[in-house]
């Protein structure tokens, strides 16, 4: 039997491929930049140096600083939710585990990503203009994260009734947040409590106390 394989896809032009290639230039220069000192110092006469474009260029793709921002969050975005969903994945078998190692991932995130920890220090300060895109513009990381907490719940829980799952992801993604913005006298614990917060809400066996 004679097997017929798709053509493969043709390459992008290439004005789409240098223009996909400066603007991950500038999201990853903003990254670098933002992790240094907060994005309160971040210029785009800066950034167009650093990516070795010009600034017209730069405001000609994302608008403004502000569209800068918004972009380098939703990228960051994606990348913290998809290690987040891998995490969930993989215990899976156990929902109280699973929960476990989600939150403990993400308070790790916020101690060992630079570019995480220097909004977070530096709004802890009230002095950071990122943190707004974090948390209260349009599709924000806090709405993602419910989403996929929702969607994960839906199938490693689906005997609870579809309002307490949404009340679980709310309550573990708020908790979460706290705990990030405000660190807990004991970080090694806070992972199983808001664990056993949420189990409660859902009305499943939570982990052990310890």
């Amino acid at each position: 039997m004679n097997v017929v394989t798709s053509p493969d896809p043709r390459p992008d032009p290439p004005r789409v491929a240098w223009r996909r290639q400066m603007r991950e230039r500038v999201l990853e220069e903003a990254w670098a930049l933002a992790a240094q000192g907060g994005w309160d110092q971040v210029r785009v006469a800066d950034l167009a140096e650093r990516a070795e474009v010009s600034r017209p260029t730069i405001y000609k793709e994302f608008g403004h600083r502000a569209g800068i921002g918004q972009a380098l969050v939703e990228r960051e975005t994606e990348r913290f939710l998809l290690g987040l969903a891998a995490v969930l994945d993989t215990y899976r078998h156990d929902v109280a585990e699973a929960l476990r190692k989600g939150v403990a991932h993400v308070l790790d995130e916020a101690v060992h990503n630079p570019f995480i920890g220097a909004v977070i220090t530096a709004a802890r300060g009230g002095t950071d203009a990122l943190l707004p895109f974090l948390t209260s513009r349009p599709d924000p990381v806090f709405s993602s994260a419910r989403t996929l907490m929702s969607a994960w719940l839906a199938e490693a829980v689906p005997q609870v009734t579809q309002l307490r799952r949404e009340e679980a992801a709310d309550v573990v993604v708020r908790l979460t947040l706290s705990h990030m913005l405000l660190p807990p006298s004991d970080p090694d614990e806070a992972p199983a409590r808001v664990t056993r917060t949420v189990c409660a809400v859902l009305g499943v066996p939570g982990p052990l106390a310890t």
